[in-house]
């Protein structure tokens, strides 16, 4: 008797999506528009735990 194996999909499976950071109170997902004062307040940030 053949056993009938069912996939288990992951809540969010082959969803793409772009990193998204919200910097002084705007939702962005690149810097490319940030001026250079922008720039540097993302550069000097902690980075806490993530990899």
């Amino acid at each position: 008797m053949e056993r009938e194996v069912k996939k288990v999909k992951t809540v969010g499976e082959g969803v793409n999506f772009d990193r998204i950071r919200r910097i002084t109170g705007y939702l962005v997902g690149t810097l490319d528009r940030f001026n250079n004062a922008k720039k540097a307040e993302v550069k000097d940030r902690v980075c806490h735990g993530t990899k």
